[in-house]
């Protein structure tokens, strides 16, 4: 699946295997949730198998999802920014086996390596901006539903 939010999209092979020399294999049962919104964000993920939601807390309803994430996806992008709190959550929708990384790690080399700073800032911010249109997208088909009453 090739896809906006890969995270690796357009590192060199060099950055790529520098940024995977500080990540750790994990895996989640179906149902787990990863993170919750509002929590601190320190680790980022990249989605080997399985499908992970992104969903976003609404009051006296069931989180809506936002968007599904699948292989090669990068699953957190909060980790990057201040204050570095989670801005949606995520749960695991069917057994997910993925690469972790710890924020700090990462933000490491990229002190050490600018060239790679540079290209991991560009894949966050394209991530962040695609998400936010999904979520844009997500709320508007909400406010539809809402409005002729199918909610």
């Amino acid at each position: 699946m090739t896809s906006t939010t890969n995270l690796s999209t357009g590192l060199t092979a060099g950055h790529r295997e520098r940024l995977m020399s500080v990540a750790r294999e994990v895996s989640f049962d179906t149902g787990t949730r990863i993170f919750e919104e509002g929590r601190r964000a320190d680790r980022f993920w990249v989605v080997r198998t399985g499908t992970v939601a992104l969903d976003l807390r609404v009051p006296g309803r069931r989180a809506a999802v936002v968007e599904s994430l699948g292989h090669g996806e990068l699953i957190g992008w909060s980790w990057h920014f201040p204050p570095h709190v989670w801005h949606l959550g995520a749960e695991a929708m069917s057994p997910v086996r993925a690469y972790e990384f710890d924020a700090q790690a990462v933000l490491n080399l990229c002190e050490e390596e600018p060239e790679l700073g540079v290209m991991l800032v560009r894949n966050v911010a394209e991530v962040l901006a695609h998400r936010l249109e999904m979520t844009r997208g997500k709320l508007m088909e909400q406010y539809t539903l809402h409005r002729r009453g199918a909610l």
